[in-house]
């Protein structure tokens, strides 16, 4: 993944992480079917992603 991707993708996380929605869910769709990863990839990147999150919760 390249850094454009990267921002692409951390700002989606950031919008979908507070709304009563499943971001992990979305954020599998969106690395399956823009980035052709396959599931279990995605779905490892997507936890990372969570960990970030949870990080800047604890901080602010």
């Amino acid at each position: 993944m390249n850094l454009t991707e990267l921002i692409i993708v951390g700002a989606i996380q950031g919008f979908l992480e507070f709304l009563p929605v499943s971001s992990s869910g979305n954020l599998t769709l969106v690395f399956m079917n823009f980035l052709n990863m396959n599931p279990s990839e995605s779905y490892s990147i997507s936890l990372f992603l969570h960990l970030g999150t949870l990080f800047a919760v604890i901080v602010f």
